[in-house]
């Protein structure tokens, strides 16, 4: 049954990327640059607690688009960020911000987010079958051994979510020797011997994490609230992996998505074992963060949500990680609560930050 599932898949995921009649075009924009300033040690973390796979908020869509506009000296604090070592060292970096207009920080007019509770028909695809997990875009998908998912960026970097490894007053049990899982296919009586049909049970290869990047934003002493905009890390392996990896986009407005939608791959904690594939629509966004209806369960959590766009440039297709999957907030509007799925933007300033993490150098950070 699964098998004869993949076609339709895959012209599911040609439909989202591919069905529009017009050629959607990622937008072109100088990148700001966001430079590394003054680096000093902190003490040592305590990590104190597991990893929390749902992240709770008080805030929800209408109360962050009405927060007050950050000012140039709120972004700096936000975008400094700590760097947690595999020796256990403990850094914090002081950045500075260039070529950043202030005005830009407006959310886009998008759609109000009908109250509802997730969720109906389960829209999930379990990814099975070589030629789909060893095959691109799904086998960037990887699994953070603190429970969460992640997306291979760079030869030696994967980009999850803050909360996956940081709780916003602490780093959690296991960051410290912080370990990355790429999905391997193994064979399992390929003869089909006593009866069984040949099947590929699957297995985690696992490299360790020389070092972690959280934003500041995040750890501020509550993972809510403004905290919410920065549920984001970069983790850097120990050895470069053999994969081709995803690039970083800047997060286009929802209605310049193709159909308006997003899709993401994750370790989804209901399917273990399995490459969990999901497409949705866009409902609602602010300037940092995008909520959408994708049917996901904990381990989903630090996924890459992209898009599939037409660079006019390079006049080609490209594939982008445009956002962090946040995972389920819960929301207590009144005593009503609701829930909602997040998905944190990379904004110009993110992508300066991040695509700086990966590169060493804001010289090839300028295009987004």
């Amino acid at each position: 049954m699964a098998s004869s599932l993949q076609p339709v898949l895959l012209s599911l995921l040609l439909h989202v990327t591919l069905g529009s009649p017009q050629k959607p075009l990622w937008p072109i924009q100088r990148v700001p640059v966001v430079w590394p300033q003054q680096t000093q040690d902190l003490a040592p973390p305590r990590f104190l607690h597991q990893a929390q796979l749902q992240v709770t908020s008080s805030c929800g869509p209408e109360c962050h688009k009405q927060a007050p506009t950050a000012s140039y000296w709120d972004l700096r604090r936000f975008l400094s960020y700590e760097t947690l070592h595999s020796s256990g060292q403990l850094t914090e970096t002081d950045v500075g911000i260039y070529g950043f207009d202030k005005n830009a920080l407006e959310t886009p007019a998008g759609h109000s987010r009908a109250k509802r509770q997730i969720f109906g028909h389960d829209s999930r695809f379990s990814i099975v079958g070589h030629d789909f997990l060893l095959n691109y875009p799904f086998s960037a998908a990887v699994k953070v051994s603190t429970g969460c998912s992640g997306t291979l960026v760079g030869d030696r970097h994967v980009l999850t979510a803050a909360h996956c490894v940081h709780d916003g007053k602490n780093y959690v049990k296991g960051a410290q020797r912080l370990r990355v899982g790429f999905l391997k296919p193994q064979h399992k009586d390929p003869s089909g011997k006593n009866g069984t049909n040949s099947r590929a049970k699957t297995k985690f290869q696992w490299i360790r994490v020389k070092r972690t990047h959280v934003p500041k934003g995040w750890i501020k002493g509550t993972a809510n609230d403004i905290g919410m905009d920065y549920d984001y890390s970069l983790l850097e392996l120990k050895k470069a992996h053999k994969r081709r990896h995803m690039k970083l986009g800047i997060s286009p407005s929802a209605k310049r998505l193709p159909g308006k939608r997003v899709q993401f791959s994750g370790f989804d904690n209901d399917r273990p074992g399995n490459l969990v594939y999901r497409f949705c629509e866009a409902r609602d966004e602010t300037y940092d963060l995008l909520y959408q209806r994708c049917d996901a369960q904990p381990g989903a959590s630090g996924s890459g949500v992209y898009a599939r766009m037409w660079n006019s440039r390079r006049r080609r297709w490209e594939r982008k990680v445009i956002g962090i999957f946040s995972g389920h907030q819960w929301v207590d509007l009144k005593g009503a609560p609701q829930e909602f799925n997040v998905a944190v933007r990379i904004t110009p300033l993110k992508y300066a930050q991040i695509c700086y993490w990966i590169k060493g150098n804001y010289v090839d950070c300028r295009e987004g």
